[in-house]
């Protein structure tokens, strides 16, 4: 135990954020750049290292925190760095996305705030960084096999560098410009700056992946033919259709996927535009979906120069406190101000968007809205609660509802798919189709990242297998785990 009254003697303190009147004028990230060193031995002595560490169960990477914490105490970063890397391969990535069922799931958290496990994670990584202590680890020798990843997102990566350090050859598809899924075109600047997604994928060079860019396959490379070329395939393509709202007036000019919004923000921050062809500037607007990517889509407006930032939520605001409904250990559902909510907008609960209503020229100008309710366990609208808000900009950010079936991908292999339209999968990832596995949400449906990096881990062992007859690689789930809910 690190220090034993370390939870009795030190309060939670949390990264600091800059100022909103600075931070909404760049891209850069939120939070004050080396805020937390000066603070996190401390916050690392928190831990009481646990009989039990239910922050193990709450992870589905059964990330060593007590482990790494008891270092960080110490201040012994490399021994942290390489407890770390035991169980995650990208600790930049999860320390800074990740929404923490870990901490939900801290011991501490049953009667006093949890230890700030993201916290130490994110210093310890780029701790070790600034040390050089993260370097590539290629392998000892090459068995002979090739595989192809079929996404780079964190489970295509994942699976990817799991499958090059056991000394098989590996490709890495990605059908945009650039390596990264949604961490590179999803994520905003101002959450993830993506040198810290360019210093690994440099990683992953030298330890021998390869990546192929604006390459997708079904369309540009016919699946059959890459399934011969290769002697495994890893499916790793996201869950990447977009949750639609047919309502009147959804074909207007302005109303956006937030998938269409977003990576043009992004495109901008890489230089590849000069100005986003969909932004904010100057509009009025509303952002459909509660969830993380709705925050994401709050945070960009906000640095475009919006008007004004509505978020709408059909369900109910949750409360800031666990309910007797979501008891300790579970991920609670609470109620949450990110980084975006700080800088401005207005959230409302409870409503649900009747219909658009837009100008002469076919560009959006108002949404018009209701509250609902819950009646025998369906919402239902409220009469008389119809009233309309500006709108000149919207985006749907309503989560996703599965893997592309529209570029052939799907159809070419001859996949089998599950009663909610992913990717069927066995108990080593394998789909029905020989030597082709599937990885992250194409096989478990729209998830977090630390599930999804704990799905490309996983499948590598089952790729490793199939190719070798025998694997020393980790597998911290199964396809069947699912996150501690009630």
């Amino acid at each position: 135990m690190a220090d034993p009254k370390g939870f009795l003697t030190t309060g939670r303190e949390v990264a600091e954020t800059r100022p909103v009147g600075e931070r909404v004028k760049d891209w850069n990230e939120v939070y004050v750049p080396g805020s937390l060193l000066p603070i996190i031995s401390k916050q690392a002595g928190r831990c009481m290292d646990c009989g039990i560490p239910f922050c193990h169960n709450g992870c589905p990477l059964g990330n060593l925190i007590p482990e790494w914490n008891d270092y960080a105490y110490r201040e012994d970063w490399s021994a942290a760095s390489e407890r770390l890397h035991a169980t995650n391969n990208f600790p930049e990535f999860t320390g800074r996305l990740c929404p923490a069922p870990c901490e939900s799931a801290c011991v501490l958290g049953i009667n006093q705030p949890a230890v700030t496990i993201k916290n130490v994670e994110v210093s310890i990584i780029d701790k070790a960084w600034g040390n050089g202590d993260v370097t590539p680890q290629p392998p000892e020798r090459l068995s002979g096999k090739t595989v192809a990843v079929i996404g780079s997102g964190p489970a295509g990566l994942a699976a990817a560098q799991q499958l090059t350090r056991a000394g098989h050859t590996v490709a890495v598809y990605e059908r945009a410009d650039r390596i990264g899924g949604l961490l590179r075109y999803g994520i905003p600047e101002f959450k993830m700056e993506k040198s810290h997604i360019n210093r690994r994928i440099e990683q992953m060079r030298a330890e021998g992946t390869k990546f192929r860019t604006e390459t997708e396959i079904g369309r540009d490379i016919d699946a059959a033919k890459l399934r011969r070329r290769y002697d495994a395939v890893v499916i790793a393509a996201g869950a990447t259709v977009s949750r639609d709202l047919p309502v009147p007036g959804r074909e207007l000019n302005g109303v956006h996927f937030a998938m269409e919004y977003l990576p043009l923000a992004n495109k901008v921050q890489e230089g590849d535009l000069t100005v986003a062809p969909i932004t904010a500037e100057g509009k009025h607007v509303v952002v459909i979906g509660g969830g993380d990517t709705g925050a994401d889509c709050v945070g960009t407006a906000h640095r475009q120069g919006a008007l004004s930032v509505t978020q709408l939520e059909i369900m109910p605001r949750p409360g800031e406190d666990r309910n007797a409904g979501q008891p300790w250990p579970t991920f609670p559902m609470l109620y949450k101000v990110t980084s975006a909510h700080e800088e401005g907008g207005e959230r409302l609960y409870s409503v649900s968007t009747t219909h658009f209503e837009g100008d002469e020229n076919g560009d959006v100008q108002s949404l018009h809205l209701a509250e609902v309710e819950f009646k025998d366990g369906k919402l239902e609208q409220k009469p008389g609660t119809e009233r309309s808000i500006p709108a000149q900009l919207v985006t749907l950010a309503m989560g996703f509802t599965g893997t592309d079936q529209a570029n052939g991908l799907v159809q070419q292999f001859g996949l089998e798919l599950d009663e909610r339209g992913n990717v069927a999968r066995d108990a080593d990832f394998a789909t029905n189709v020989d030597g082709v596995f599937v990885a992250g949400d194409a096989g478990r449906g729209q998830s977090l990242i630390v599930w999804a990096i704990a799905e490309g881990r996983s499948a590598a062992r089952g790729v490793d297998r199939y190719l070798t007859g025998a694997s020393a690689l980790p597998a911290p789930i199964r396809p069947t785990d699912r996150a501690l809910t009630v």
